[in-house]
């Protein structure tokens, strides 16, 4: 059976509280051997990494998620860089800029500078820790793009969920940074993120669930979770035109060379 990892979700979210264990399991015998439980702010970047250590297959990444930068303290910094000298600690995030429920006009380029001020900190820490970032961007790929590109040769991104097209994939590229596919990628409008997957060079992408979203057909509509990388990976080898192996391999090797921790 091929393997492949689950490099983002969201595995402290009360939606897996009364049956972890068993969604753990059943991630392994998927052959989903590591998955990568993503921090939202810092209560949950904490309940990661105390998932990682209770599951060995189990890392964290530790961050702040854009849509929740108002509740943020004004500087996440000092917690941060606490939280990221844990061995299982694999990455900074999800962190970026997320556009899609603005407020109104009055209050929107202070939610929008706050954003970026907890974004660009984050950054701060990757690069202190030596760790890369896990991207969110919605409806703010410009900004968010402009943001990461003077720091390109210093820190990396996955901009993960990618739904974007071709041109703006190699836009991510050429600075440096990977896209990561969820189960979008299956859906029967996401024929855009299958043509971008197809174009994306095999080193350059990881697979994700984003659980408990966006689960692949035939689960749409209901709790998503690692095991189903699975069926993720089953369209991207068809759409890629190889094998589930050559996949395993691609995007194993990528996801261990942006997360060395892991």
């Amino acid at each position: 059976m091929p393997e492949f990892f689950d490099t983002h979700a969201h595995l402290d979210y009360p939606d897996y509280a009364n049956d972890l264990a068993e969604i753990i399991a059943r991630a392994k015998a998927a052959g989903i051997v590591k998955i990568i439980s993503i921090g939202t702010d810092l209560e949950s970047s904490r309940r990661a990494i105390e998932l990682a250590e209770k599951f060995e297959n189990v890392f964290a990444a530790i961050g702040w998620h854009p849509s929740n930068a108002h509740e943020a303290p004004a500087d996440i910094r000092a917690p941060l860089r606490a939280l990221a000298v844990h061995p299982k600690v694999v990455a900074i995030g999800e962190t970026g800029l997320d556009y899609h429920r603005l407020p109104g006009k009055e209050e929107e380029a202070s939610y929008k500078q706050r954003q970026a001020e907890i974004f660009q900190q984050q950054l701060e820490i990757a690069i202190e820790s030596g760790l890369n970032c896990v991207i969110h961007q919605r409806d703010a790929f410009d900004d968010t793009l402009a943001q990461l590109k003077p720091l390109a040769g210093k820190v990396r991104g996955v901009f993960h969920c990618f739904g974007e097209n071709v041109a703006r994939m190699k836009q991510v590229l050429e600075i440096g940074s990977l896209v990561s596919f969820t189960g979008i990628a299956t859906f029967k409008n996401g024929q855009n993120v299958r043509e971008t997957l197809a174009a994306t060079p095999p080193d350059k992408f990881m697979l994700e669930t984003d659980c408990p979203y966006l689960a692949p057909v035939p689960y749409r509509g209901k709790r998503c979770e690692p095991a189903y990388v699975k069926e993720i990976s089953e369209v991207a080898a068809q759409v890629r035109k190889c094998t589930p192996e050559e996949l395993s391999e691609m995007t194993c090797r990528t996801a261990k060379a942006f997360f060395p921790k892991i």
